[in-house]
C-alpha cells in the first residue's frame, strides 16, 4: 500500500491550509477564554452605566414594565453583586449537574468499563463493517471524556491500514464519529447539562418561570446518528480514503505497533456481569414509571412533567446507572481492589475539569450582570424587533444561527464557551420572535459538532496530527483540515437536514421541548 512520499502538498491541499492556518494565526490572538468572559463582565459594567442614562421606547414582553438599564456601577448594585457572588457560582445552574454526571461516569471510566465495551466493539468488527461501526465507536466514546480521542482513533488507524484501508481515511472517520456526537448520540452525554444551563438561564431573561430539560434535544440527537453514520460512511469510502492514497501516502518505513485490543478472562467476565447489572437497573427504572401512580411522574400521571420526579433527576439517575455499573465491573475485574481505587477513579475525572470549574466562575458572574442590568432583555428585544421588520420565515432564521455558529467555530471551539456567549443574545431573541429556546439550542449543536473537525483551533488538533505523522510524516495542520473538511460539510449538510425534517414533521427535539415560544407542548 506505500507508495513514494510527496515533497510537498499538492496546490490545493497548500491553499486550504494556507487560508485555515490564517485562520489558527488569528484564532491564537484571541485571550484565553476565562479573560474573554472577565473583560466581558467589565465591559457590561461599563455598558451599562452608559445606557442606564438612556430611555428605550422598548416594553418586557412577560411584565409590560419599559425596559430600563440598571447601573451596575452603582454603589447600590456592587453591593449587591458582592454578596450575590458566590451564590451566583454556586448557583449556577451547569456546574452541579457537570460535576455530579461527571462522577459517575469517572467510576465506569476509572474501573475500565467503557473502555473493555468499545475494545469488544471493535475485536469483532467485520471488515466490510469497519468504516461504520469506527463512526458508531466514536459516537458512544462520548460516555468517556477525552478517550475517544486517546483510545478510539490511535487503533481506528491501525485497523484501517491492517485491513488494506488507509489509517488517515480511519482517523478522519473515527474523528467525524467523536465530533459529530455532539449532535448524534445514542446515549446523554457530560454536554448536556453544560447547554441546558445556559439555555435555561437566557430563555429566563425573557421569562423568569421558563425550564429547559437537560433532554431536551435528546429525540433528536437519537434520530440524527442514522443518517449520519450512513453519510459519513459514504464520504469515507467514496471521498477520503481515495484522496488519501493519493495526497498522503503511507510512508515506507513506518513502525506502528499492533493495537491491543484483548480482553482478558477476567475482565470479560466483568463486562457481562456488570452489563447485567445496567440492563437490570434500566429495567427496574422502566418499570418503576409504568404505573400511573407512579412516584416518580407528576401528581397528573405524567412523565414527560418538570414537576415529574424522574425528569427533575435525570443527572442523578445518569450518576447511579454509571457508577453502579462501574463497581461492580471493578470489583469483578480487580481494578478496584479498596475503597481507594473507587474514590480515585472520581478523583482522576475531576481534574478534567478543572478549567472548567474556574471559567464558569466567572460565567457565572458575566450572567448575573448581564441579567440584572436588563442589558440582555434590550438586546433581545431590540433585536427581535430587527427580526421582525425583516420578515424573515423562522427556517430562515434558524439557518441563519447555525451559518453564524459555524463561522465563529473556527475560531472558539469550546461548547460551553461558545454558548455562555451566544445564548444570552440569541435565545431570548429568538424568544421574542416566537422560536423556541430548545430549537435555538439544536441549531446551535449543528455547528458546533459540524466545524470541530476542521478547525486547527480546536484542542485535539495537535494530538490528531501526531496520530497521523506515524503513518504520513508529512502531516501538517492544513492536510488534517484537509481530510477533515469533507466531514464538516457532510455533517452540516445532514445535521441541518435532520434538525428541519423533525421541523416539518412536528417530531419533538426531545422531552419537554418544542419548536414555538409560547411553549405548546407535544
Amino acid at each position: 500500500m506505500a507508495t513514494e512520499m510527496h515533497d510537498s502538498a499538492p496546490p490545493k491541499q497548500q491553499s486550504v491550509g494556507g487560508i485555515l492556518g490564517w485562520i489558527e494565526k488569528m484564532g491564537n490572538r484571541i485571550p484565553d477564554i476565562t479573560m474573554l468572559f472577565i473583560c466581558a463582565f467589565v465591559i457590561t459594567c461599563v455598558l451599562s452605566a452608559i445606557l442606564s442614562q438612556m430611555h428605550f421606547d422598548y416594553v418586557h414582553p412577560s411584565t409590560g414594565a419599559p425596559i430600563e438599564v440598571t447601573n451596575m456601577m452603582s454603589p447600590a448594585a456592587l453591593v449587591t453583586l458582592l454578596t450575590k457572588m458566590v451564590t451566583n457560582y454556586t448557583g449556577f445552574p451547569p456546574l452541579g449537574m457537570v460535576i455530579v454526571a461527571t462522577l459517575g461516569i469517572g467510576i465506569a471510566d476509572g474501573s475500565g468499563y467503557i473502555n473493555t465495551g468499545l475494545k469488544k466493539i471493535l475485536s469483532v468488527t467485520p471488515k466490510a463493517l469497519i468504516t461504520p461501526i469506527v463512526i458508531l465507536v466514536g459516537m458512544l466514546s462520548h460516555l468517556a471524556p477525552d478517550s475517544g480521542y486517546m483510545i478510539i482513533i490511535p487503533i481506528a488507524a491501525y485497523m484501517f491500514y491492517a485491513t488494506g484501508k488507509h489509517p488517515l481515511a480511519g482517523i478522519g472517520a473515527s474523528f467525524a464519529g467523536i465530533a459529530g456526537a455532539f449532535a448524534a448520540n445514542y446515549t446523554p452525554s457530560a454536554i448536556d447539562p453544560v447547554i441546558q444551563g445556559f439555555t435555561q438561564m437566557a430563555a429566563q431573561i425573557i421569562d423568569p418561570t421558563y425550564e429547559v430539560n437537560v433532554l431536551c434535544n435528546y429525540f433528536y440527537a437519537f434520530g440524527s446518528t442514522f443518517i449520519v453514520i450512513g453519510a459519513c460512511w459514504w464520504v469515507t469510502e467514496r471521498i477520503v480514503d481515495p484522496w488519501c492514497r493519493k495526497a498522503c501516502p503511507v510512508d515506507k518505513d513506518i513502525d506502528v505497533p499492533a493495537q491491543d485490543l484483548s480482553v482478558t478472562p477476567k475482565e470479560n467476565r466483568a463486562f457481562y456481569i456488570a452489563s447485567g447489572v445496567l440492563t437490570i437497573l434500566l429495567i427496574g427504572l422502566v418499570l418503576a414509571l409504568l404505573p400511573e401512580d407512579s412516584i416518580l411522574r407528576d401528581p397528573n400521571g405524567n412523565i414527560a412533567s418538570f414537576k415529574a420526579p424522574v425528569m427533575q433527576s435525570i443527572v442523578a439517575i445518569i450518576f447511579l446507572l454509571a457508577a453502579a455499573t462501574g463497581v461492580v465491573y471493578g470489583i469483578i475485574s480487580g481494578k478496584f481492589r479498596s475503597s481507594k481505587d473507587f474514590t480515585k477513579s472520581m478523583e482522576e475525572i475531576t481534574k478534567t475539569l478543572i478549567q472548567l470549574i474556574v471559567f464558569y466562575f466567572f460565567a457565572a458572574q458575566f450572567m448575573y450582570v448581564f441579567g440584572a442590568s436588563n442589558i440582555g432583555a434590550l438586546i433581545a428585544i431590540s433585536g427581535a424587533e430587527f427580526l421582525k421588520s425583516l420578515a424573515l420565515p423562522p427556517q430562515v432564521t434558524i439557518f441563519g444561527i447555525i451559518l453564524f455558529v459555524g463561522m465563529l467555530n473556527l475560531i472558539i471551539t469550546s461548547a460551553s464557551a461558545k454558548w455562555a456567549i451566544l445564548a444570552p443574545i440569541f435565545v431570548p431573541m429568538l424568544m421574542a420572535v416566537g422560536i423556541a429556546p430548545e430549537l435555538t439550542q439544536a441549531a446551535f449543536r449543528v455547528s458546533d459538532s459540524a466545524v470541530n473537525v476542521c478547525t486547527p483551533m480546536f484542542a485535539f488538533y495537535p494530538l490528531i496530527i501526531v496520530y497521523c505523522q506515524k503513518y504520513y510524516k508529512n502531516t501538517g495542520v492544513g492536510t488534517l483540515s484537509s481530510l477533515m473538511l469533507p466531514y464538516t460539510i457532510t455533517l452540516l449538510i445532514s445535521l441541518t437536514i435532520m434538525l428541519y425534517v423533525f421541523w416539518w414533521l412536528n417530531i419533538p427535539l426531545g422531552f419537554q421541548a418544542d419548536y414555538v415560544y409560547p411553549r405548546v407542548m407535544f
